[in-house]
């Protein structure tokens, strides 16, 4: 009797290779998606990031994108106050802006520095070509 379903049951199964081929993946594939979610779990939790500034952390309300275009505006204005609003190379034909990409392939010790466009023109230099806002 159990030798008889036995055979049976092996009977079915040569018949059956495929789906049960498909049954045992789609079970191997639901287990694994199982156990590394519970792994998810047990992952060390990630810390936010902190904004520190001169060693200590700085607490408040996100910046709004205006706010932050004023403040790069202001910080442009000291920077540009230290050193001029336009660039150029010693031995260059065009002036810049400092944040052009030209102006940063130029030596510091080839600088030079202009406060106006005037200022620039009147010494030979031309507005840069690839220098967006000039």
């Amino acid at each position: 009797m159990v030798a008889e379903r036995w055979k049976k049951v092996k009977e079915w199964c040569g018949e059956h290779k495929a789906d049960l081929f498909t049954a045992a993946v789609i079970f191997l594939v639901s287990m694994a998606s199982f156990g590394l979610g519970r792994l998810s779990v047990v992952w060390p939790k990630k810390e936010p990031i902190r904004i520190l500034e001169n060693g200590k952390e700085i607490r408040g309300e996100p910046i709004s994108v205006e706010d932050r275009e004023v403040k790069s505006a202001q910080t442009a204005a000291v920077v540009g106050a230290k050193t001029g609003k336009y660039v150029a190379s010693k031995s260059g034909t065009a002036y810049h802006l400092p944040a052009c990409p030209g102006a940063a392939k130029i030596k510091e010790s080839n600088k030079i520095w202009f406060q106006t466009r005037e200022e620039a023109e009147e010494r030979g230099y031309k507005p840069a070509a690839n220098c967006p806002g000039l």
